[in-house]
């Protein structure tokens, strides 16, 4: 099994910034993709960031300039800085990993993390 847990939400003003991670452990063969969504109240999740494992990254025009995604070295742990902050995006931040978990069936697995809260005051 594999287990990501976030970290890094909290409450900040408007104009501020944070720093979400997302560690991935447990049965890893290699990470493809990692990612990170949000859902607001009410609302549909939708996807804020991605990164492949080469580095290629991908933003919702939304919070494109603004929020940056970056992955470690070792490429379980992904880390998305958020400046300027905006109220509308309060949110529950989850990140998703796709997982091959062992080399012989080469399968590839999305897990998820619990989430984390962020919400901008304004």
């Amino acid at each position: 099994q594999v287990q990501l847990v976030e970290s890094g939400g909290a409450l900040v003003q408007a104009g501020g910034s944070l720093r979400l991670s997302c560690a991935a452990s447990g049965s890893i063969f290699r990470i493809n993709a990692m990612g990170w969504y949000r859902q607001a109240p009410g609302k549909q999740r939708e996807l804020v960031a991605a990164i492949t494992s080469a580095g290629s990254t991908n933003y919702a025009d939304s919070v494109k300039g603004r929020f940056t995604i970056s992955r470690d070295n070792a490429k379980t742990t992904v880390y998305l800085q958020m400046n300027s902050l905006k109220p509308e995006a309060t949110a529950v931040y989850s990140c998703n990993a796709d997982v091959v978990t062992t080399q012989a069936t080469g399968l590839v697995y999305r897990f998820w993390g619990q989430g984390t809260q962020v919400t901008v005051s304004s």
